[in-house]
């Protein structure tokens, strides 16, 4: 885990300072979490704060919504910070002692129904009614029954029974199947089918990846229902189904059918009564709504393993140190001024500015937020600083010089190299990572047929071939008119004037020197058989000469442009970025680049054939080779012409710059680093 030890030392302190006075033991929580691992990044960050509190946790534990709600009013469990409200009213046990507290997240879940932008548009599609229709149902029909296929909740989610409501309220039970399963690979299997092309009809909501993966109001649009409808034990939010400013529906306000939800934790009373320490931690936090959809994302495209989920969660509490203290502060006065191992109270706290280039996989800008490799570590260590990372996005390594230089950002970065003319109007970092330059071409799998061609005539041309083939036809014509010459006044097969004659001499050298030597033409007299062994002997090597040329051309054409190293780019079409290190080493080795602003740029001019090779920083090609251009492009031969990346500082923000070195050191020391490094590049070293 990325900051486990940043937080291991915070943990122990805080519970010896919230435990019970005289406690050989740390109070306990039995903490739960639901069952969609979309909720699970906001139970992990409520662990943490618990462990900081000064209790020990057991958990969470997986658990349904029924299962929950009925074993937190019997007092099996305490707690869990997934409730849904009013979704999950129906579930509370009347006269149970039990209580939601705090709020996670306020009035921001929301639900509803979505299908693709471009079957609404060109169906007239807009309200979740307009399925009653069998020709607009069977659009989405994908298991042939002749009714649209709504991937809709898991049997047992309270969303289940609001949407089989739904669709008995609208008329739709004829028309629409509810498709109910796992939902994660049903959605999965949804995006494919979006992705494919086709028609996809679904139920989401927020905060979850997939409203990252398909974008309301870009590439689905929400389906208003016909009117609010709620079942019985909701019926008190239907004036809440009509929500104002949602991207992507055809009406604002829009009639979503579904009430926004409040995420708050839910806790069993008598332990609340118990534990008021807990009880006013939980009315202190607050997750930002767009921070757990960037977290979701994350979780899914990095694959979710556990340790991923409780990394982020660490580097949440992390970047968050200031409101982490007065949550801790206001729950236990005892537990007043806990900070990250490492940092200076007298210098910690406020914010760091940060001006980020997009450039994957050190800055990745995807579905509003940022990841990637420095954007990590500068989180890393502004908590190690006690500071709150701020990223705004530049387009320009000019913009985040002039930025740093005015003021408005502290940091800079984006694989910015460490070069000479740079050092002159900024300062750096210790490098943040030793790397090098590496050249991407076309994967030759990729190539199709007319390419094919192309490259084996290109091939031709640059060959000794079209020489040979000179030497080759006069040969023959010599030949030719010299048999014909020898052997017209006494031989039939060469007889005759000039214009045939001369026909018949070419057919007998041409197939004489290929040694194929068919026996319908024969030289007869003396002088014409000793031409033809003769003949025969030299047109054997000439003939071989031209085979092997041709076999040549041949693999020439097969190759991908002869490209393996930096060596064998002379003379080659090579694109690259400006004011980038290749654009500085290329013409050192005798490559005049073709130069663009953004290195994607490059990656279209070379899969439009227009370029042969692309040059730049090897960590980014390799990412992009291995994930957008997987298939049709790929790198070639070791990294060359060592690059190193830094973050750039102010000239004068020593202070700053100092601290940031030692808080790298650290991170390096202590094998975080370099658990971070493995996760974006493998253990590459």
């Amino acid at each position: 885990m990325v900051v486990l030890v940043l937080v291991s030392l915070v943990l122990s302190l805080g519970a010896v300072a919230a435990a019970q006075e005289g406690s050989e033991e740390a109070p306990r929580v039995r903490l739960a979490r639901a069952t969609w691992d979309t909720g699970w990044f906001q139970a992990e960050v409520y662990r943490l704060l618990l462990e900081r509190l000064g209790y020990q946790v057991d958990g969470p534990t997986t658990m349904d919504n029924a299962e929950f709600y009925a074993a937190v009013a019997e007092g099996e469990v305490d707690l869990w910070v997934n409730g849904w409200f009013p979704a999950h009213d129906e579930f509370i046990p009347d006269g149970a002692p039990v209580s939601a507290v705090g709020t996670t997240v306020d009035d921001g879940a929301l639900q509803g129904y979505f299908v693709d932008a471009a079957t609404a548009a060109a169906n007239g599609i807009t309200n979740l009614g307009d399925l009653a229709d069998p020709g607009v149902a069977e659009l989405f029909d994908h298991d042939g029954d002749g009714l649209a296929d709504l991937v809709g909740c898991n049997v047992g989610w309270s969303c289940a029974t609001t949407i089989d409501h739904h669709l008995d309220a609208y008329g739709l039970t004829g028309t629409v199947e509810h498709v109910q399963g796992d939902y994660s690979p049903l959605i999965a299997e949804t995006i494919d089918r979006y992705r494919a092309g086709q028609p996809v009809l679904y139920f989401t909501w927020t905060p979850n990846w997939t409203v990252g993966e398909l974008d309301p109001g870009s590439d689905v649009v929400w389906l208003e229902t016909p009117f609010p409808s709620l079942p019985p034990d909701q019926a008190s939010a239907l004036h809440q189904t009509t929500i104002t400013g949602i991207p992507g529906c055809a009406s604002d306000p829009c009639q979503t059918g579904w009430p926004p939800n409040d995420i708050r934790a839910f806790a069993n009373t008598d332990f609340l009564d118990a534990n008021p320490a807990v009880r006013r931690l939980l009315e202190q936090v607050v997750i930002p709504l767009d921070d757990i959809s960037e977290q979701n994302v994350r979780m899914v495209t990095t694959g979710g393993d556990p340790a991923d989920i409780r990394r982020h969660a660490e580097e949440w509490v992390a970047a968050n140190m200031a409101s982490v203290n007065r949550w801790i502060s206001a729950a236990n006065p005892d537990a007043v001024g806990i900070q990250q191992p490492g940092v200076d109270e007298a210098t910690a706290g406020g914010s760091l500015n940060v001006a980020a280039r997009a450039l994957p996989p050190f800055v990745i800008y995807e579905n509003r937020t940022y990841s990637g490799f420095e954007v990590e570590l500068v989180r890393l260590v502004a908590a190690k600083l006690g500071m709150e990372v701020e990223i705004y996005a530049v387009d320009t390594t000019a913009k985040q010089i002039d930025d740093i230089g005015r003021g408005v950002a502290r940091l800079g970065l984006g694989g910015v190299a460490i070069t000479q003319s740079r050092e002159e109007v900024v300062d750096f970092s210790l490098p943040v990572l030793d790397s090098g330059l590496t050249i991407l071409v076309p994967n030759e799998s990729s190539r199709g047929i007319d390419d094919r061609i192309v490259s084996f005539f290109d091939a031709i041309a640059s060959s000794d071939l079209p020489w040979l083939l000179v030497v080759f036809g006069v040969a023959v014509l010599i030949a030719a008119h010299l048999i014909w010459l020898l052997e017209r006044k006494h031989n039939p097969d060469f007889a005759g004037p000039y214009r045939r004659g001369i026909w018949d001499s070419f057919y007998w050298s041409v197939v004489t020197m290929s040694t194929v030597g068919y026996g319908d033409k024969v030289a007869r007299g003396t002088r014409g058989r000793v031409l033809a062994l003769v003949w025969i002997g030299l047109g054997t090597l000439v003939f071989a000469s031209f085979t092997a040329a041709i076999a040549s051309s041949l693999a020439v054409s097969e190759l991908r442009s002869g490209i393996s190293g930096p060596s064998d780019l002379a003379g080659k079409r090579v694109a690259t970025a400006t004011h980038s290190a290749a654009e500085t080493y290329l013409p050192s080795i005798g490559v005049g680049p073709v130069l663009v602003d953004k290195i994607d740029d490059a990656y279209l001019l070379l899969l439009d054939g227009d370029v042969d090779a692309v040059v730049f920083d090897a960590p980014v090609l390799q990412y992009h080779a291995s994930r957008e251009g997987a298939g049709e492009i790929t790198t070639v031969g070791s990294d060359f012409q060592r690059v190193q990346y830094g973050l750039m500082l102010g000239p004068d923000d020593t202070e700053l710059r100092e601290r940031i070195n030692l808080a790298l050191l650290d991170l390096i020391e202590s094998g975080v680093y370099q658990r971070l490094h493995d996760t974006w590049f493998g253990g590459r070293g």
